[in-house]
């Protein structure tokens, strides 16, 4: 004889059973369309902040509230002169200058080239062994609502100074709309082995506004 008592939970649950997993499912698709994504790295262009294979977190949220800043490691949808995809490739560089900044290569007063940014000449410890800031000098200030961003590995980045370079040094197609930013990488969490905070370096600190 079959005990009803514990019978009716049972058949309640698998009855239940598909609505918790449309709600997971819609949990998680509302999360990766508005919140957070994954990506993975495909080129050598951030070496060796990320590497070949890395996979990051990007928080899509963050720049609802308030606009990329220096320093910080974003993903956006690039440009079709830039990718060469009339379907849209996103990439991942470094934010260097935002709108109004003044940037400037190179200060040679030190044992190294530096980057200035509104007059102040900055160490970049994250670039790629051996690299020079940048492969010439410019002289740029950035569009308001643009960014200008650069790769860490600079010898192997296709960035803003290259369309800058490519466009007979056209600004607007030199530098990224605030629009098209997804989000921004926050954190390296595959491979395990390689996980770890995409925190802005200090050299970012105190550069006065423009």
């Amino acid at each position: 004889m079959i005990d009803e008592q514990t019978e009716k939970p049972r058949s309640s649950f698998w009855k239940e059973l598909p609505i918790l997993l449309g709600v997971a499912i819609l949990v998680a698709v509302l999360v990766r369309a508005f919140v957070l994504q994954t990506f993975f790295i495909p080129s050598p262009s951030m070496e060796n902040t990320l590497k070949i294979d890395d996979r990051v977190l990007v928080n899509k949220l963050v720049y609802d509230f308030r606009s990329p800043h220096r320093g910080e490691v974003i993903v956006f949808k690039a440009p079709t002169e830039w990718s060469g995809n009339p379907n849209g490739e996103d990439f991942i560089k470094r934010v260097i200058g935002v709108g109004g900044d003044h940037v400037v290569c190179c200060d040679r007063t030190g044992p190294q080239e530096r980057l200035i940014i509104n007059g102040k000449p900055i160490d970049e410890p994250f670039i790629f062994p051996g690299n020079k800031p940048a492969d010439q000098d410019f002289d740029i200030t950035v569009p308001k609502g643009r960014l200008w961003v650069m790769g860490d590995h600079r010898e192997a980045s296709g960035d803003s100074l290259e369309h800058w370079q490519q466009s007979g040094e056209d600004i607007t197609e030199a530098t990224i709309p605030e629009g098209e930013v997804v989000g921004r990488a926050f954190t390296i969490f595959w491979p395990v082995g390689r996980a770890t905070w995409l925190t802005v370096p200090e050299q970012f600190d105190g550069i006065p506004n423009p």
